[in-house]
């Protein structure tokens, strides 16, 4: 069976922010388990590329950028003229409509307007990759918004064909009042497409293209209207295949107690806290272990991990308060927690290696059974997960196995010479496979 995963999905010439960690760390996540149910999964990352936010950007650009000093910093320096352009737009409306018009002009093919939108959405490109390189999350493809843009006049054409387009106040419109929920906009009384015209567009195609037996929106719950909209206009068309397809919101990540914004620039950079946690890690490792081979190899594993486990271990619908010093910590309920009990379980076996043959598991110590009991459970917690889409169920099984195995580790002399040696270390070999 396939499953199609869409997640992480940042926008083009803005900063990864710490706000784009959870659906790429969920949707990440989410596309191991379903591997381990068995399902074959095309991740894909839909990345924002089009849009009127570029017709802003471009007039920004155009008003106040420099080419030099972007080219030095580019997403950095074209975030700032992004927030700049929504700080004047306050003060002159009509930056408001050289913003329409620049992305009419995209739309049309202009070639300034489409140089400009191919240099931006490649430099973030970049840096978007170095950041998924950092956190290991990988994608089947990157087709963003723009790739449906040639196929879009089918889809309204496929609209039309069942009779379900209305015009209001000079936009083309699906009613959606008998399902209790406002009109689904398809095209703007200037003509321009917008987004919901765009997922529809990529949802058939999608179909076709992989035909899928389930597909996930890994995208926060500002988004429920119109992924609600989204399935309605779907079923209305008559595509069976709409049940198998789930929008899969998350809490935030809050600052002070409130969602970090791009438009007002109350943001914290993803990069920045990985590249933090990779320092705090280096340190501990020079204090603990300044001999260990591959330290800046093992520091980046660390490192990264304890933001990707810090967000994983929540469950998924909770908010999370930003806390460096939380997301940081090296102790407790943590990443590098079980990372290092991972460690010490390769350690043994690194000592010594199983002989499976002469194992007769035979194992009557209750230390050895809580560990036992723990690793039976792990088929239904992989299940449970996969079917809840509830990351956070394994990494709290994670924590457990970790905590039962420390104990088994601190009350059980595994290398001790006995009939029960090989079962002992055959456990052990067990908890570092899960």
């Amino acid at each position: 069976k396939m499953v199609v995963i869409d997640y992480s999905s940042p926008n083009i010439a803005k900063p990864f922010s710490m706000g784009h960690l959870r659906s790429t760390m969920i949707g990440n996540s989410l596309k191991h388990i379903a591997e381990k149910c068995g399902y074959e999964v095309v991740g894909i990352n839909y990345i924002g590329d089009w849009g009127t936010q570029f017709g802003k950007l471009i007039t920004a650009y155009k008003k106040w950028g420099n080419e030099a000093v972007v080219k030095e910093d580019p997403i950095r320096e074209l975030f700032k003229l992004y927030v700049q352009f929504h700080e004047e737009v306050k003060e002159d409306e009509e930056l408001e409509e050289d913003g329409r018009a620049w992305f009419k002009k995209l739309e049309e093919g202009d070639e300034e307007a489409v140089e400009l939108w191919n240099w931006f959405r490649h430099e973030s490109l970049k840096e978007f990759s170095r950041i998924y390189e950092l956190l290991g999350v990988e994608f089947t493809n990157f087709q963003g918004e723009a790739f449906y843009n040639n196929l879009m006049e089918d889809f309204i054409g496929i609209l039309e064909e069942h009779d379900l387009l209305e015009e209001s106040d000079g936009a083309l419109v699906v009613n959606l009042e008998e399902e209790g929920m406002p009109p689904c906009l398809i095209r703007k009384s200037d003509g321009a497409t917008i987004y919901a015209t765009r997922d529809l567009t990529a949802a058939v195609y999608r179909q076709n293209t992989y035909a899928f037996d389930k597909a996930l929106y890994v995208v926060g719950p500002e988004q429920s209207l119109h992924f609600n909209q989204f399935f309605t206009v779907l079923k209305k068309l008559g595509y069976n295949w709409v049940e198998g397809m789930e929008h899969v919101p998350f809490g935030f990540i809050l600052k002070d107690g409130k969602k970090m914004s791009t438009r007002k620039g109350r943001v914290i950079l993803l990069e920045e806290v990985l590249e933090e946690a990779i320092d705090l890690a280096k340190q501990n490792i020079e204090e603990k272990n300044p001999n260990l081979k591959q330290k800046e190899e093992v520091a980046k594993q660390v490192g990264a991990g304890a933001v990707i486990f810090h967000d994983l271990k929540n469950e998924r619908m909770h908010n999370i308060e930003f806390s460096l010093e939380n997301m940081l910590k090296f102790e407790g309920e943590t990443g590098p927690y079980v990372q290092y009990t991972h460690a010490r379980a390769c350690s043994i076996l690194r000592k010594e290696s199983v002989e499976f043959e002469t194992c007769t598991f035979a194992l009557k110590d209750d230390h050895s059974w809580s560990v036992v009991k723990l690793l039976n459970k792990f088929p239904q917690v992989i299940e449970a997960a996969f079917n809840k889409n509830e990351p956070s169920i394994i990494s709290k099984y994670v924590l457990d196995v970790a905590q039962s195995f420390n104990k088994y580790y601190g009350n059980v002399r595994i290398l001790e010479e006995s009939e029960e040696k090989d079962s002992r270390l055959a456990l052990v070999y067990a908890v570092t496979v899960v």
